[in-house]
C-alpha cells in the first residue's frame, strides 16, 4: 500500500468519524445540562466508565495466571459467548444456503422443485420460530444456533440465486466455444461469476445473525450480550445498557469490516474493487 493510497484511507476514516463524536458531544452536553433524566440516557461519560468496570476482572487477583484472571471479566466472556454463536449459525446457514442456491440458479427444473417452499418460509422472521427452536432443543446454545442459521440462512440463498443467475451469457458461450465441460463451466465460470452476489448475501446474513443472537440470547441462554441487556434492564441500569449495546456495535463494526477484506481480496479481478 502506497502512502497516498493509506492518506487516504485515514481521511476517509477521520472523515467518517465526524458524526458520531459529533453526537457523542451533543449527547454529552444535554447529560450535563440536566435536560434529560439520567436514568433514562446517561451521559456518555457514565457509559464508557460502566463499560470499563464491565470490562474489569470480577475478583482481585491472587494468584495464578495472571491472563487468565485479566480475561475474566463478564464483558469479555459475554462478547464472545455472542460471537461464539453469530459465528456458528452463520456457518450452519451459509453451508446449508450455498449448495441449495446454485443448484436451484443454475437448474430451472430444481428451482422450479423448491421455490415455492422458499417463498413461503423467507417471509417468516426468525423470531417467529423462538417458541419451536425451545420445544425441539430446549435452552442454551443449540436454539440459538438454530436460529442464527435461519437468520443467515436466506439472505445467502437469495443472493446467491441471483448471482447464479445473473451470470453474462457470454462467458458461458465462450467456455462452451472452448470445450468445457458442463462441471467445468459451473466451477471455472459460473460460480467465479456469481461470487459478488454471494459475498453480498454472506454480508447480510452476517448482520442479520447479529439481531437474531440478541434477542435469542434474551430468551433462550443465559450468557452473552443480549442476555447482559436483558439482565440491566431488569434493574433499570441504563449504563449498563448502552455499554452493552456499544459492544455489540463495536463487535458488529469488526466482522464487517473483516468481510470488507474478505470481499476485496476475493474479488481483485473485479473490475469494481479499487486495485491501487
Amino acid at each position: 500500500m502506497n502512502l497516498k493510497h493509506r492518506s487516504t484511507r485515514i481521511l476517509a476514516l477521520a472523515r467518517g468519524a465526524i458524526i458520531p463524536l459529533l453526537v457523542i458531544a451533543a449527547w454529552q452536553i444535554i447529560a450535563m445540562r440536566g435536560w434529560i433524566n439520567p436514568q433514562i440516557l446517561p451521559a456518555p461519560s457514565k457509559v464508557i466508565a460502566k463499560w470499563w468496570e464491565y470490562l474489569q476482572p470480577v475478583t482481585p487477583y491472587t494468584e495464578g495466571s495472571y491472563l487468565t484472571w485479566l480475561i475474566s471479566g463478564e464483558l469479555l466472556h459475554d462478547t464472545y459467548a455472542s460471537f461464539y454463536r453469530v459465528v456458528g449459525g452463520f456457518l450452519i446457514g451459509t453451508i446449508l444456503a450455498l449448495p441449495l442456491g446454485l443448484l436451484m440458479g443454475a437448474s430451472e427444473r430444481i428451482y422450479n422443485l423448491f421455490s415455492p417452499l422458499v417463498q413461503m418460509l423467507r417471509p417468516i422472521p426468525p423470531i417467529a420460530y423462538i417458541p419451536l427452536a425451545i420445544l425441539w432443543f430446549g435452552l442454551g446454545n443449540p436454539p440459538a444456533f438454530f436460529l442464527i442459521s435461519i437468520g443467515a440462512f436466506f439472505p445467502v440463498l437469495m443472493n446467491t440465486i441471483a448471482g447464479v443467475k445473473h451470470v453474462d451469457g457470454i462467458y458461458l458461450r465462450a467456455a462452451r466455444n472452448l470445450g468445457a465441460s458442463k462441471m467445468t463451466i459451473f466451477v471455472r465460470v459460473i460460480i467465479p461469476a456469481a461470487m459478488p452476489y454471494i459475498l453480498t448475501g454472506m454480508r447480510i446474513g452476517i448482520g442479520t445473525a447479529f439481531i437474531v443472537v440478541i434477542v435469542a440470547e434474551m430468551i433462550a441462554v443465559n450468557s452473552g450480550l443480549g442476555y447482559r441487556i436483558l439482565e440491566a434492564r431488569e434493574y433499570m441500569w441504563s449504563d449498563k445498557i448502552i455499554a452493552g449495546m456499544f459492544t455489540i456495535g463495536l463487535l458488529g463494526l469488526g466482522i464487517d469490516i473483516g468481510m470488507n477484506c474478505l470481499n476485496n481480496r476475493l474479488l481483485r479481478w473485479h473490475r469494481g474493487i479499487d486495485q491501487n
